[in-house]
This record gives structure tokens, C-alpha cells and sequence, in this order.
């Protein structure tokens, strides 16, 4: 057995490397995003034993031979268009089934899929891109950001990026999944069940449309699912939050109770607004500029808003409440990781530096009962499909490992197993400053694309040096000196 054991060891990281290697060959014909600093050559250490990425049971190796060389020509099969020079990277555009589930204007719902076949893993991603939660506003957003409420002009093919790659190099854990992609064009946090009606103009069916992407799935493999990982970033990060009991329901309904369905929301877990200074609440125009509860007060009633049923008892007369994280996080049944920027873009406003003061403060009290996290402490939004993801770290672990490890505890909780040591899963930066973690993401104007600092940044969102100064007893040139260095 122990001859079995080495061969199979070099048969794997033969295939491995032939794997890696023929991912890097033909990474060009991507076109991908420029990263923020060049593809480091090898794995990370901190990414754990390579092995690990691919989907293989290698308890097969002593229990079941037959089963485990399945494995391994399934894995060889995948490397095969790759000498052929055939690969096809790209998620390819499919309609629902079910024509009455919609976009807001009525035009067909739909969702992009690149299959893994082999894989019994499953990533589904929820766009994001805030919401508009009146008439007005909406027609607003259908005039400026149609694509978001409509899939008139949606590509055929799209190309997944991070945690949606296909490349070992950016993707080491989830590179071989079956990857789908469900663009955002309900303007509702995914939470709408309403058709289209005279009175609001506009279809709200995100909530529905995630169940139907998941029912037509069912037909292209989903069904035969060890793990289906709902995804999201922003709206659709809160949108995880709001749906994943709902799939795990959905699934359990329909007989496949072998499917474990777990929850990832990056830059989904929104305050509300207690800490916003709104002058006039009741004039609010848009997402952006009105607090956030009183826009979701608003949204839920004009999209007919469908939240998890155990929050919706907890909260019941003011269910606005389950789109805050750390409101909606304790009723949660289904295993969810929150990835949380502590300094999130989206959650600051100008003039509003007080509020900079105590997002980080705020969003660490509220993630610290969360079992599993990721939550650096820089000014950005959204992570998880950026290609520069591998990058950050926390306390010297980076996100993908972090979600490997959390991968492995869930295992080893239904195995009965000791978790693994030195596998973090909860991890939060304990430095008090906006970008004071040196791994964090290059700071870029929204408008511009032009790279800034931290202080062109909060000087931007309205900071005076030496009121901060006064305010915190020290002298305004060591708060500029600290600032500028992340200390």
C-alpha cells in the first residue's frame, strides 16, 4: 500500500503542475484585468499543500482504489484540452426555463454557467449594484444603468475573475468548480417576489430568480452536488445573507438533502443608521444618499421584499432589519463566511468623517461573534471577484486559504475529525487606521480610476487634519505621519 501511496502522490503532482502550467500558457488569451502587483511565480505558503485544490477524495487512496483512479481520470480528462490548445475559460449565457421570472422591464432573467464536469462542487455568484426603491429613482436607474435592470444587451459569454477563475495561479481552491454567474437586473437586494404592475413600473423577482436558477441547474449536474457555495458581493453579498436558507430549503424540498449549501458574503454586511446624520430623511432622493434604513423601509414595501422566515418572527412589523448582517446572522441556519472591508467605500459619505472614525469600531463589535470571517482593515469595496484577492491577508493568512481552511472545518465537523491546526477562520485586523494593513488593494477614485492615498482619500470624503487632530490630543503632522504609514 505504501508503494500504491507514493506512485499516486507523483502521479497527482504530475497532473498538478501539467495543470498549473497549462493555465499559465494560455492565460494571455484571456485578456485579464491588470493586477495590482505581478502573479507571484509559486504557490504561497500560506495557501496550505497544493494537493488541496483539487477536488479529490484521498481517503480513496486506502479504501477504494477503483474510485480513487476514477478520480484521477477525471482530473486528467480536465487537462486534456489543454494539449488539444481548446480551452474554453468562458461562462456561457443561458435564459431561465421559466419565462415569467424576470428582469425589472420584463425582459428574460437568466445567468451565465461554465461547467466542471467531474466536479461535484458548485459556486453560484449574485452580482451587486446598490437598488433604487421608488418610481422615481427607478426610472432614473433604468436611464442610466439599464443593464442592471434589463438583459436586452447582456454578452453571450462572460470571463470569471478571483474566486470565478478557472486559473489555479488566481483561484487555488475553487478553480475546478462548476462556476455560475447570476447577473443583477432586479435592483432589489435579491429579495423581490412581485411581478410587474402599472403602479411600480418595474418586476422585483431577485429572490425568485435565484430558485430558479437552482431548479434549472438541478438539470445540468447540480443535482448530483456535494457542495454549492452561494456567492455574492454588495447587494448580492446581502443577498446571500437573505437567500441561502432559502436555497438549502429549496434543494431539501425537492428530495437532494446530500447537497451542503453554504454562504460567502463579501461587502454585504451594511450598518444601519444609527450612525448616519440625515437631516431630512423623509426628502431622500437615491440609495446613496439617504440612510439606509429609511431606503429598505421604503424598498421592501415597493419591491414586496421576501426575508428569511426566522427573521422575519424576530423582526416582525419592521422585517427592514434582516438587510443588516448582523441582525439577519443569528437566524441563519445554513454555514456562512463574511468577508467584511472594516473601512467599506460603500458605506461612507462625504463630509462624514466621524462616521470613518467608527465604521471600523462598529463593524468589529458586530463580526465578533461571527464564527467564520475575513475582515481586513482597508478603504475598499467588494473582493472576492477581483484578481488581485490572493493578495490581502489578515494576520498573515490570506482570504483563499481562510476559505479553504473554513472548507476543511465544515468537513471535518460532519466527519466527526478535530479541525485543523494553524487553519484559521475568523480573522479581523486589530490596527485602527483605514489601509493600516500593508497588504490592502491600491486606493482608486470611482470617477477617475486615478490611483490616491489614504489621505487624498479622506481628505476627498471631507477630513480636516487638525480638527482629527485636536479631537484625538496629538499634534496634526503625527497624525498625517501615522496616516501615511498605515501605523
Amino acid at each position: 500500500m505504501t508503494a500504491i501511496r507514493m506512485i499516486s502522490s507523483m502521479l497527482l503532482l504530475v497532473l498538478m503542475q501539467s495543470g498549473v502550467l497549462c493555465a499559465r500558457r494560455f492565460r494571455g488569451g484571456r485578456n485579464p484585468q491588470p493586477r495590482r502587483s505581478p502573479p507571484p511565480p509559486t504557490y504561497r505558503a500560506d495557501r496550505g499543500d497544493t494537493t488541496e485544490s483539487f477536488p479529490l477524495d484521498f481517503t480513496a487512496v486506502e479504501e477504494n482504489m477503483d474510485n480513487f483512479m476514477t478520480q484521477v481520470k477525471n482530473l486528467a480528462q480536465s487537462l486534456y484540452p489543454c494539449s488539444a490548445q481548446k480551452l474554453d475559460y468562458d461562462m456561457k449565457l443561458n435564459f431561465l426555463e421559466n419565462t415569467s421570472v424576470t428582469c425589472n422591464d420584463g425582459s428574460p432573467a437568466g445567468y451565465y454557467l461554465k461547467e466542471s464536469r467531474g466536479s461535484r462542487r458548485w459556486l453560484i455568484f449574485l452580482e451587486g449594484g446598490w437598488y433604487c426603491f421608488n418610481k422615481e429613482n427607478c426610472d432614473s436607474r433604468y436611464e442610466t444603468m439599464r443593464r442592471l435592470m434589463s438583459s436586452s444587451k447582456w454578452p453571450q459569454t462572460k470571463t470569471g475573475t478571483g474566486i470565478l477563475s478557472p486559473l489555479p495561479e488566481e483561484n487555488p481552491h475553487w478553480w475546478n468548480a462548476n462556476m455560475v454567474f447570476i447577473p443583477y437586473c432586479s435592483s432589489d437586494v435579491w429579495s423581490g417576489a412581485t411581478a410587474k404592475t402599472e403602479q411600480s413600473g418595474y418586476a422585483f423577482m431577485g429572490s425568485l430568480i435565484i430558485q430558479e436558477v437552482v431548479k434549472d441547474l438541478l438539470n445540468k449536474g447540480l443535482d448530483n452536488a456535494k457542495v454549492l457555495l452561494l456567492a455574492g458581493s454588495s447587494a448580492g453579498g446581502t443577498g446571500v445573507l437573505l437567500n441561502v436558507d432559502h436555497v438549502a430549503e429549496l434543494l431539501e424540498g425537492l428530495g437532494h438533502t446530500g447537497i451542503q449549501v453554504r454562504g460567502l458574503s463579501d461587502s454585504g454586511w451594511f450598518l444601519d443608521n444609527k450612525q448616519y446624520s440625515c437631516t431630512d430623511c423623509t426628502e431622500c432622493l437615491d440609495a446613496i444618499t439617504c440612510a439606509p434604513t429609511e431606503t429598505i423601509k421604503r424598498g421592501i414595501k415597493y419591491w414586496g421584499g421576501v426575508v428569511p422566515e426566522r427573521c422575519r418572527q424576530t423582526h416582525e412589523g419592521e422585517e427592514w432589519n434582516c438587510f443588516f448582517g448582523y441582525r439577519v446572522f443569528p437566524s441563519i441556519k445554513s454555514p456562512v463566511f463574511v468577508v467584511q472591508w472594516l473601512f467599506d467605500e460603500a458605506q461612507l459619505a462625504e463630509g462624514q468623517w466621524r462616521y470613518i472614525q467608527n465604521l471600523g469600531i462598529e463593524l468589529r463589535n458586530t463580526l465578533k461573534d461571527v464564527p467564520a470571517m475575513f475582515a481586513p482593515a482597508c478603504l475598499s469595496h467588494e473582493v472576492i471577484t477581483r484578481n488581485y484577492w490572493i493578495d490581502i491577508q489578515v494576520k498573515g493568512t490570506s482570504l483563499p486559504r481562510a476559505l479553504h481552511c473554513w472548507d476543511r472545518s465544515l468537513n471535518d465537523n460532519r466527519n466527526n475529525k478535530a479541525p485543523p491546526k494553524g487553519c484559521p477562520v475568523h480573522l479581523i485586523d486589530s490596527c485602527p487606521w483605514p489601509h493600516c494593513n500593508p497588504t490592502c488593494p491600491t486606493i482608486r477614485d470611482q470617477f477617475t480610476g486615478q490611483e490616491m492615498n489614504v489621505i487624498q482619500f479622506l481628505m476627498h470624503m471631507g477630513f480636516d487634519v487638525q480638527k482629527m487632530a485636536q479631537q484625538q490630543g496629538m499634534d496634526p503632522s503625527k497624525l498625517l505621519g501615522m496616516l501615511s504609514s498605515g501605523s
